[in-house]
């Protein structure tokens, strides 16, 4: 594979397929703040992401089938979409537990927006 069809795939769907490139002028003295400020946000945002899936994952270890029964989350590319269908069948569907999970998946992606 080529380095400019590497450098394609992994901006459409490897780990920078929901960051987007900016090209900003800044005067030069403060170029270091621009980009400790952009590592920061990326840090941030991979974070939130790690955390989602974190949710998604220990919901399906603990509910498994008996929740997901007919909810194909693998269908969605998105992860907060596929977070929210996550919360909501826990949330209708298991127990108090389950429905606290899904609160906290819910308050959470809320508050990351």
């Amino acid at each position: 594979m080529a380095v400019n069809e590497r450098v394609k795939k992994y901006r459409e769907i490897g780990g920078a397929a929901d960051l987007v490139r900016v090209e900003v002028l800044v005067p030069k003295a403060r170029r270091d703040e621009i980009v400790k400020a952009a590592a920061e946000l990326r840090s941030a945002h991979r974070a939130e992401k790690r955390r989602l899936v974190d949710f998604i994952q220990k919901a399906s270890e603990l509910y498994g089938l008996r929740v997901f029964d007919n909810i194909d989350i693998e269908k969605l590319s998105e992860l907060p979409p596929k977070a929210r269908i996550v919360a909501n069948a826990l949330m209708e569907r298991g127990d108090a537990r389950a429905y606290s999970m899904g609160r906290k998946m819910i308050s959470y992606l809320e508050a990351v927006r």
